[in-house]
């Protein structure tokens, strides 16, 4: 049995009691007391007899009514295999599908629950088109020619290039291979998926499509690991608890980041600082074990010298023989993620080590794979807000919350001559920007592929029949191809994109391998801080991440659901001259969030813990950068 869910079990039969006697004995739980763990839902399965059950399932169905089919989790980038259970169209429950090499017998509690979100009030089941200000419904037919007449007026009054595409890591890759042929078959090379990245400067110098850099069942044979810039364990619940077993078989981990949450594990070594300061802890850790190898140091490199913590950092990295650095989301989601890049993959290499990047979300290897990405001359995610388009085609994605610059993503939209919206929910944020909303299928409504964070290539096939006039986005963007009368949108399957989209070997073409530029590892000064503002540091909390996960109630009933709250240590909140609890408000560029202010001793000097994908906090226009927090 694994160690964590082992353990989790031992402690949930700690907490259980029986009340009652004889036939009317019960077993519940006592002093109100609940389990608090991204893992929660395993002790359903581990359960002896049966008496740990699913309060969103039970007293819904019988067991024997459910029709069992294979899937795939369509959330975090590991890609678990599920059996999803449904009866008659509805999904009534998911339970994991075993796979040593993935996600072994277990499940988080985002991929187990998540399904709620599926049956949603907002689900769109009709195509929508804005008229004189007015939502109304119209048939397929009508709001097709209406998406591609707008598309096609918008490329001939302003040109191609006034076309951009904003997709979805959590998209499949068939999804994502059509949306990138559409735009490249207009002319526009304005296309991606990575809307949360806001540092682009390795576009062109990585060798292939960025991943783990080895098999995730590797992990557990590591014996160092460093981690910069990753919330693990709610990033990735399943990747932290094989990293758990790894330390406690006697592997040493190490962190690089703004905020010392709880891993359930010991650290070896951390550093505990600013976003803006990573890439020097990283230099200094880089420096450090350069020496301890007696290898040389980069000129770039020179004046770099290596604190306690960096010292400690780099004496365990050196002092093991399978080891790994790997980026986490915040890493990758720093507006200094390229830099951060180059040095751990310098570390990686000095030490012997393999280098990787975690990856966000289902498909954050598969996007890179098919092309999702801007062409010679296209503008990335980031351009595409900041340099607004006349027109906009979304698919699976909001971006007041799905994007990293929020505030910045809603003024580009509201800007637009058109926002066509392929979308699985008819959310506020499209209701107002877009003018015409397609009704697209989710991951458990169609076929599709992920290809999860160590290039592993899983297809699935969808378990219910599309909620009412519902398709899936494939068929959405062939039937637009077709109307915009473009070449090669014949496809008759969701296997015949997928294998026009994957041609060749997959493994041969994921890299990490950066191309070394003129200025090598050299460190870029940053702007010191005005008076007054502080560093921002965003998570995106564990049932925030994508469409579905955000409309799942049961989830949202838990702790790593609240409503975010400016976390600061206790010398912050002094510099600023607020108390715990205080309602403050929180400005950054144009706009501004009110939320209360709350003591986090795990935090950096001068940095305020302010999650982005949440409605109080939409208005910001980045999800790091500087801030300014007064009382509200």
């Amino acid at each position: 049995m694994h160690d964590d869910a082992s353990n989790n079990a031992r402690k949930t039969a700690e907490n259980p009691a029986v009340a009652g006697r004889g036939e009317h004995s019960e077993i519940m739980s006592f002093v109100g007391r609940t389990v608090e763990s991204e893992l929660s839902g395993n002790m359903i399965d581990v359960c002896p007899v049966g008496a740990l059950t699913s309060r969103p399932f039970r007293y819904s169905a019988r067991t024997w009514e459910l029709v069992r089919r294979k899937s795939v989790a369509a959330h975090d980038s590991l890609g678990s295999n599920t059996v999803v259970q449904v009866k008659g169209d509805r999904v009534m429950r998911v339970v994991p599908l075993e796979n040593e090499s993935v996600n072994e017998c277990w499940l988080s509690d985002r991929d187990r629950f998540s399904y709620e979100g599926l049956n949603s009030d907002e689900r769109l089941t009709a195509p929508m088109i804005k008229q004189d200000g007015k939502w109304i419904e119209v048939d397929w037919p009508a709001a097709l020619q209406y998406a591609a007449h707008a598309l096609a007026r918008v490329r001939e009054q302003k040109g191609a290039a006034a076309i951009g595409a904003l997709g979805s890591p959590n998209a499949t890759i068939e999804e994502l291979h059509l949306l990138g042929k559409l735009m490249r078959g207009l002319g526009s090379e304005n296309i991606d998926y990575r809307l949360r990245q806001r540092d682009f400067s390795l576009d062109g110098r990585i060798g292939g499509a960025p991943w783990l850099g080895m098999k995730v069942a590797e992990i557990d044979s590591l014996d160092r690991l460093l981690l910069v810039g990753s919330f693990l364990r709610k990033d990735h619940p399943l990747l932290a608890s094989r990293v758990r077993r790894a330390v406690k078989r006697g592997a040493q981990v190490s962190i690089v980041h703004g905020a010392d949450d709880d891993l359930l594990m010991t650290v070896a070594g951390k550093a505990i600082v600013a976003p803006s300061q990573w890439p020097v802890l990283l230099a200094q850790i880089l420096v450090a074990v350069l020496r301890a190898k007696e290898q040389q140091v980069p000129a770039s490199l020179a004046g770099i010298e290596p604190g306690q913590q960096a010292a400690q950092i780099a004496s365990s990295l050196v002092s093991g023989n399978s080891g790994a650095v790997l980026l986490g989301n915040a890493a990758v989601q720093c507006d200094r993620f390229g830099i951060l890049a180059q040095l751990a993959q310098a570390i990686a290499q000095a030490c012997g080590a393999r280098f990787g990047l975690i990856g966000e979300a289902a498909n954050s290897v598969g996007g890179a794979l098919v092309g999702a990405l801007p062409g010679a001359g296209g503008l990335n995610a980031r351009e595409m807000v900041v340099q607004p388009r006349a027109a906009y085609l979304l698919l699976g994605n909001e971006p007041a919350f799905d994007h990293g610059m929020p505030q910045i993503a809603s003024a580009a939209l509201a800007s637009a001559d058109t926002v066509i919206a392929l979308s699985a929910y008819r959310s506020a944020e499209l209701l107002e920007q877009a003018d015409c909303l397609l009704p697209i299928a989710p991951a458990t409504e169609t076929s599709g592929t992920f290809v999860n964070a160590e290039g592993k290539v899983q297809s699935f096939n969808g378990v219910v029949r599309p909620r009412g006039e519902a398709r899936p986005a494939w068929k959405v963007l062939r039937v637009l191809g077709n109307l915009l009368e473009l070449a090669g949108f014949d496809y008759d399957s969701s296997e015949a994109v997928r294998d026009a989209a994957l041609k060749g070997d997959v493994e041969s073409r994921l890299s990490n391998q950066i191309a070394a530029d003129a200025q090598g590892l050299a460190l870029v000064p940053v702007a010191p801080l005005a008076a007054g503002e502080l560093e921002r540091l965003a998570d995106v909390p564990l049932y925030f991440t994508d469409p579905v996960v955000r409309r799942a109630p049961s989830l949202h009933q838990t702790r790593d659901a609240q409503a975010p709250a400016a976390r600061m240590n206790s010398a912050t909140l002094a510099v600023v001259g607020i108390a715990d609890g205080d309602p403050v408000r929180v400005a950054q560029g144009q706009g501004e969030a009110v939320v209360a202010a709350r003591l986090d001793p795990a935090l950096a000097d001068g940095v305020v813990r302010l999650a982005a994908a949440h409605a109080s906090t939409a208005a910001l226009s980045s999800m790091f950068g500087a801030v300014r927090v007064s009382k509200a």
